[in-house]
Order: structure tokens, then C-alpha cells, then sequence
């Protein structure tokens, strides 16, 4: 008898033997029961959860002798609260839990990793970048160095002539057109801090959270000046404010207050500059750009075809090609932007890498023309898409 004859003989008698099928059973049902009791418990816990009611954040302002302390909530309201027992080593300016209808003190939490203002921003000492690596924005770039670039590198000049210059300038046109490298270029040659959000961060979904973002922003600012503020989507928190709303509405109306409010604060020779971008302008408040705070607006427009030439030749300028015509390339690109222009120039290269060439051709440029149209189509096909 071989090996497997044996191992089916053995198996056979398993089977039949009736202990054996009660011990496994046995053992199937208690690892089966045990299961059961993890999921019901899990479940328990998780329905405890839904039955505990939320807590109000709140700051401590003072604490009195008597136990009790004044604390400011999201809204601004302050109340005199009583002091749970458990609760030691209370210090104003501390984040505190308190019960949703008494208010009472419950305990401390630790807000700082949560909603710190550097979780929602990118900060830059020292950039790559310069006026000379952007083409075709020749009119634009003038402005931004006679508004921003002169009060930060010379701001006697203007004390002694008696003129305060602008707090910043809003860039407003098209995506893809230069907007935030005009940013970090201005940064890059005035040796500020480069500090860059998405106006849409600014938006929280807890009560005043949105505002103590922007006020920490400029806190931040100010510490590491000379500072550049780039406000991305400024159109997320500055548009046109209504009289009624959603509880977002209103949220996102409170952080755009503390906004203004975090603008006219700040003496405009100070070394803190803001730029605030967008492609809505028709959709903002009035208030962000009137005089003494975003009061200069530049468009940032497409590039002509003198434009697109000198953008091919920065792009192009680290390039090993073979003789090529940009001024050809350049006719077949009317009305591509500067950043498509660029993902022109990394298709060509993939074209060359693809043929297991080291230079790229006019052919490889012209096929590229292609592949960059295709996919602004699909991607504009892709949008129409999701808003039906």
C-alpha cells in the first residue's frame, strides 16, 4: 500500500469515527461563538458612540476662585461655566470639551495638531525659480515688480516720497497660464518665505476654525517675513456674500471677514505680501478688491505667438533636439496655455525616448501637438461629464 492509499484509508476512518466528528464540531462551533461575541461587541461600542452625545470646543479666557471659569465659543458668545473636578491645571488660553447643555468643563483636547495652520499650507524658504523661467508674461511681470517687488526691496523709497503702496495684487485668468510662478518667482527674488493654500482650506466645517486659520496664516507670515501670501481659488471664501445661506455659507462668510479683517490689519510697507489668484473674477466681493486691499487686478492672459515662442525656448533650452522650427510649433499652438505648452515639450520627449533616440525631432513636437489636444478633449469631456 502507497502513501496515498494510506492517507485515504486514515481519512475513511476519521470519518467514520463518531468522537472525532463531535470533537470537531465542537471546536468549529466555539471558534464560530467566539467570532460572534468580537462582532457583537464591536458593534456595542460602536453604537455607544452614536449614543454620546457631541461635546462644544471652547477657550478659556479667566478662571475664577470659586471653580468656575469664562470661556469664549466658536461664535464669539462668552459664558461663565462651572469646572468639572476632574479637570487640573486649567490655564487661560487652554482648548477645553464642554457638555452640550450645561456647559460644564469636562476636560482638555489638544487642538494644535488638528487644525494648525501648517497642516493646510506649503512653506517655502527657498525656490527655484525667477522672472527669466517664465515666457510670454512680459506686461504682467512689470506690474507685480512695480507694485510688490520695489516696497519689498526698496521701501524707503516710498516713506520718503510719502505713498503706501498696495497690500498685494489679485492675478485673475484662464488656469494654466503663469499665475502661481509669478508667485514664486517674486518670492524667489525678493528672498521672502513663499507660503501657498488653496482658498478652499480656509472653509472648515467647525465653527470658527475657518477664521483662526486665516488669523494663524498671517501670524505665521509675520514671523517669517519678508513673506509672500498665495491665495489660490480665492473665489472659494470671497465671493459675492448673501443674506441667507446654508450653515457653510455662513462659516465660509465668517473666515472671509476674518480675512478683510487680517488685510487691514497690516501696514502695507511691511514686508508681508499678498497675491490671491483666480479665473472667477466676476464672482467676487467687492470687498477684497476695493483700495487698500487687493485694489491692483492683472490679468494673466494666453500667450500670443511671440509668447509661445519664448515659452518653447525656455522649455526647450536643456532639450537636446535636432533642428527644429518653433516659430511652426508655435503657429499650431494658438490658444494653449503655458502649461500645456510645457506638457508639449515632455510629450515630444517621450516620443524620442519611445524610438530609443537621445534627440528629440520637429516630428516629435508636431505628434505632440496631438497628444496634449486628445487630452485636454477627454479631460473637458470628463468635466461636462460629471456635472450631468
Amino acid at each position: 500500500m502507497n502513501n496515498e492509499d494510506e492517507i485515504k484509508t486514515m481519512s475513511s476512518r476519521l470519518d467514520n469515527d463518531p468522537l472525532y466528528n463531535v470533537t470537531s464540531e465542537n471546536h468549529r462551533l466555539e471558534e464560530e461563538n467566539s467570532n460572534l461575541k468580537r462582532t457583537v461587541k464591536f458593534y456595542q461600542t460602536e453604537l455607544e458612540k452614536f449614543r454620546t452625545p457631541p461635546y462644544v470646543v471652547s477657550e478659556v479666557i479667566s478662571i475664577t476662585a470659586d471653580n468656575q471659569a469664562l470661556v469664549k465659543l466658536p461664535n464669539q458668545s462668552n459664558f461663565l461655566v462651572e469646572i468639572s473636578q476632574e479637570v487640573t491645571d486649567l490655564m487661560p488660553g487652554d482648548m477645553v470639551l464642554n457638555e452640550q447643555k450645561s456647559l460644564i468643563i469636562l476636560g482638555k483636547v489638544d487642538m494644535t495638531k488638528n487644525f494648525s495652520v501648517e497642516n493646510y499650507v506649503v512653506v517655502s524658504d527657498k525656490l527655484d525659480s525667477s522672472w527669466t523661467q517664465i515666457g510670454g508674461l512680459t506686461k504682467e511681470i512689470n506690474k507685480v515688480k512695480e507694485v510688490l517687488e520695489m516696497p519689498l526691496l526698496k521701501p524707503e523709497m516710498f516713506r520718503e516720497i510719502g505713498i503706501t503702496p498696495p497690500k498685494g495684487v489679485l492675478l485673475y485668468g484662464p488656469p494654466g497660464t503663469g499665475k502661481t510662478m509669478i508667485a514664486k518667482a517674486l518670492a524667489a527674488e525678493t528672498n521672502s518665505t513663499f507660503i501657498e493654500l488653496v482658498g478652499s482650506e480656509l472653509v472648515q466645517k467647525f465653527i470658527g476654525e475657518g477664521a483662526k486659520l486665516v488669523k494663524d496664516l498671517f501670524e505665521m507670515a509675520r514671523k517669517k517675513a519678508p513673506s509672500i501670501i498665495f491665495i489660490d481659488e480665492i473665489d472659494s471664501i470671497a465671493s459675492r456674500r448673501v443674506e441667507l445661506g446654508t450653515g457653510g455659507e455662513r462659516e465660509a462668510q465668517r473666515t472671509f471677514m476674518q480675512l478683510l479683517g487680517e488685510i487691514d490689519g497690516f501696514n502695507a510697507l511691511d514686508n508681508v505680501k499678498i497675491i490671491a489668484a483666480t479665473n472667477r473674477l466676476d464672482t467676487l466681493d467687492e470687498a477684497i478688491i476695493r483700495p487698500g486691499r487687493l485694489e491692483r487686478h492683472i490679468e494673466v492672459t494666453m500667450p500670443d505667438r511671440d509668447g509661445r515662442i519664448e515659452i518653447l525656448e525656455i522649455h526647450t533650452k536643456n532639450m537636446k533636439t535636432t533642428k527644429i522650427d518653433l516659430k511652426e510649433i508655435a503657429n499650431q499652438t494658438e490658444n494653449f496655455t503655458g502649461a500645456e505648452l510645457k506638457a508639449l515639450t515632455t510629450e515630444a520627449g517621450y516620443f524620442a525616448i519611445r524610438d530609443d533616440r537621445s534627440k528629440v525631432s520637429q516630428k516629435d513636437f508636431l505628434s505632440a501637438i496631438e497628444v496634449v489636444v486628445e487630452k485636454e478633449e477627454e479631460d473637458y469631456q470628463m468635466l461636462n461629464h460629471s456635472y450631468n
